[in-house]
């Protein structure tokens, strides 16, 4: 089955790929910034989240083959791929599996390292949402707050709820799946791939899931990569910084 997308724009296509909990619409305004710059900008859903197909397997290998299936069914080659997070490490993968099918590569705010679990009390919230009581999109907000104190962070989750029928809510992404799978989420890019192509890895300044100490490593994988700082933003550094995520990737870009 092929991942649902969003295609905007022609030109060179560019792929983007959302992080873990996230979809294609989150990318909305960012994409339209690349179609003004002659990109042909594909924004895809991954399996279990968004729009797309929910299955039992979820890890990043059959990730990067659903990437791969989608790139030859739309006969795309030569693409910039840009991934955050969740979506950064699929694209590290899939760079280092098919480099000839990648010009440019943009990693957001994730490493190749490995990451321990760390989405817990996420899931205990999302969880704690019965959705045989019918609740309001008020209520659901209320549940998940009691968790999560970090406003943005509630309305990122709160963008996955959809009328599934009248008057019954749900969450588009496969929690079932997620319960079961998280420890896939941290998972290390294996010891033997390396990607010789030009990278731009780009991590929020109050972030912490690209350090210091990190470095090494990223350059063991990736010995052309470039790696910038992108000021007054954390892990969500595309939408709390914007403007300077933007011009970091263009001037890669160029």
């Amino acid at each position: 089955m092929l991942v649902h997308s969003r295609i905007e724009g022609e030109g060179q296509p560019f792929l983007i790929i959302h992080g873990f909990l996230g979809m294609s619409d989150n990318w909305k305004t960012l994409s339209q910034q690349f179609v003004e710059l002659g990109y042909q900008v594909h924004s895809l859903d991954m399996r279990n989240h968004g729009k797309s197909f929910h299955d039992n397997a979820f890890n990043y290998e059959v990730m990067v083959q659903d990437v791969k299936e989608y790139l030859e069914y739309h006969q795309l080659n030569n693409i910039v791929l840009l991934g955050h997070s969740m979506g950064g490490k699929i694209a590290m993968l899939f760079a280092t599996t098919y480099p000839d099918m990648i010009e440019r590569l943009i990693i957001a705010d994730i490493g190749p390292k490995y990451y321990p679990p760390h989405h817990q009390t996420i899931l205990k919230a999302l969880n704690a949402v019965d959705f045989s009581l019918k609740p309001t999109r008020n209520e659901v907000e209320t549940i998940l707050s009691t968790f999560i104190h970090d406003f943005g962070t509630r309305q990122f989750l709160l963008k996955n709820l959809y009328w599934k029928e009248p008057g019954q809510l749900a969450f588009r992404f496969n929690l079932a799946v997620f319960n079961e799978k998280i420890g896939e989420i941290g998972a290390a890019l294996p010891i033997n791939h390396t990607f010789q192509g030009e990278v731009l890895f780009l991590r929020g300044e109050y972030s912490e899931y690209i350090l210091d100490a990190d470095f090494e490593t990223i350059y063991f994988h990736f010995p052309k990569a470039k790696i910038v700082t992108i000021s007054s933003a954390g892990h969500w550094l595309h939408a709390e910084n914007a403007k300077d995520f933007f011009c970091e990737v263009e001037n890669f870009l160029n």
